[in-house]
């Protein structure tokens, strides 16, 4: 004769501690960002998130209603974290400086702070283009962060050197970020390949060629 488990005999189902809704939300967060440094930003679940959170997803769900509200929240709060790492690199007195050896300076140090993170920059260079549809506009919104801290520093240096006044600024700072976004790119997705003495050792030697030295 079968019996059944008395519900007291049954194991009792594990709850996520509580935990005041801020805390939760940087809980979940972070969840998320360990959840990219194994896979793209388009492979993304609710459920891996809630797994490697340790929560069960109704809890994942009062929180980010939908994947593209939790992408937009992560983009915004990793974008925030990484132009405080872009400007803890900018040179801070352009007075005296050549502009183009200033440029390639920046160029570097974005390489270096996409290397010391590369799963946040990994997350913020992802092309919009090839991102899915509901994560294209916090994409572009990233990035347009990106571009305005650049433009400023552009426009300071033109403003500091009249050789430098007719160069557009949108244009100037486009084509820096192409560099920069490219050579950050093939450092997170390539390390072994363009190491970051090699992406360097090129932006030195354009700089050099721009600046009239290779001559």
């Amino acid at each position: 004769m079968t019996t059944s488990r008395t519900a007291a005999e049954r194991p009792r189902r594990r709850y996520a501690p509580r935990l005041p809704p801020e805390q939760r939300r940087a809980q979940l967060l972070d969840a998320a960002f360990e959840v990219l440094t194994r896979s793209e930003l388009h492979e993304l679940s609710m459920e891996a998130v809630a797994a490697q959170a340790g929560v069960g997803k109704p809890v994942l769900y009062t929180v980010f209603k939908t994947r593209a509200e939790l992408v937009a929240a992560l983009l915004d709060r990793e974008l925030e974290r990484a132009l405080d790492q872009v400007v803890a690199t900018l040179p801070t007195d352009l007075l005296g400086g050549e502009p183009v050896q200033v440029a390639s300076q920046a160029v570097e140090a974005f390489v270096g702070v996409v290397l010391a993170q590369p799963t946040r920059w990994r997350l913020i260079l992802a092309s919009p283009g090839s991102a899915p549809q509901e994560y294209r506009a916090a994409l572009r919104s990233a990035r347009t962060g990106v571009f305005d801290q650049a433009e400023a520093l552009v426009r300071m240096g033109a403003a500091l050197d009249p050789r430098w006044a007719a160069v557009d600024s949108g244009l100037l700072t486009n084509s820096l970020l192409t560099i920069a976004e490219m050579l950050g790119g093939m450092a997170v997705n390539d390390p072994a390949e363009y190491p970051r003495e090699r992406l360097e050792g090129f932006v030195r030697a354009i700089v050099l060629l721009l600046s009239g030295g290779g001559r």
